[in-house]
């Protein structure tokens, strides 16, 4: 997976946050939409877990989860990490109150990387280690390792994504064409996080197309200044021709305060 965002940099928006969601083909997923069971919250859903990978509520906070790629540590038994968004998103902790509590019990889940906002402030905590970070103005990108571990699919992305960040108004669809690429970088620079070439190559574009494995959706969320958010998911299927987008899917709404409905 891979997010990049651009916090308090913007003079209309205060949180840019795009990014790629990477599953097998065949895990069960529903695609952007209001949840019928909370309608507060706008997110994609993983129906094997029943939990999120992204998402937002109408009050304004705001979650994002990646994996942390570490074979080694893996538990067969540890319960969904989409529940840690989940649980955020319909709770009413503030994110720093959130990711204490979370601090407390993350080694029960497999390796994760924690993103959490609101409109007082974003915060980053991992269960591999380190504390909790409060988000400074910057652009930032987060993949399978610690935010900001400079990972040529991490670097390309900060570096292709800034210049569209910095504009005035923000094309959507440059983003998608930047989440996009599918190029690979050069072998040697690729990391070495113990699931072995083959899988460290498959793994290292922005966009991965595999048999199995590969990006199931590009996101891209707006949060301006006035309150005004915009979410914008496209998804994609496996083809016989290839990997094709399945639809893109827009919302906008206005952040209501301790909206609740």
């Amino acid at each position: 997976c891979l997010i990049l965002f651009s916090y308090g940099l913007h003079p209309e928006y205060r949180l840019i946050l795009t990014g790629n969601r990477d599953e097998f083909y065949d895990r069960p997923t529903r695609p952007l939409g209001y949840w019928a069971d909370a309608p507060h919250i706008l997110a994609g859903r993983d129906l094997k877990g029943n939990g999120t990978w992204l998402g937002v509520t109408r009050s304004g906070k705001i979650a994002a989860i990646t994996n942390f790629r570490d074979p080694g540590t893996l538990k067969a038994d540890a319960p969904s990490r989409g529940d840690l968004i989940k649980n955020f998103l319909n709770g009413t902790d503030s994110p720093g109150a959130y990711l204490k509590q979370i601090k407390k019990t993350g080694d029960q889940y497999n390796g994760f990387n924690l993103l959490a906002g609101d409109d007082n402030g974003l915060w980053y905590t991992s269960n591999q280690g380190g504390g909790i970070v409060e988000i400074t103005p910057g652009i930032y990108g987060l993949s399978n390792h610690f935010l900001d571990t400079p990972w040529p699919k991490v670097e390309k992305g900060k570096s292709a994504i800034k210049p569209v960040f910095s504009r005035p108004a923000i094309d959507i669809e440059a983003v998608f064409n930047i989440l996009s690429d599918r190029s690979f970088p050069p072998g040697n620079q690729l990391p070495d996080t113990g699931v072995g070439e083959e899988w460290e190559r498959l793994l290292s574009p922005l966009f991965i197309v595999s048999d199995t494995y590969g990006t199931r959706s590009s996101s891209v969320i707006l949060i301006k200044k006035n309150g005004r958010v915009t979410f914008v998911e496209r998804t994609y299927v496996p083809e016989k021709t290839g990997v094709v987008c399945q639809h893109t899917k827009t919302f906008t709404f206005m952040r209501r305060p301790n909206a609740i409905l």
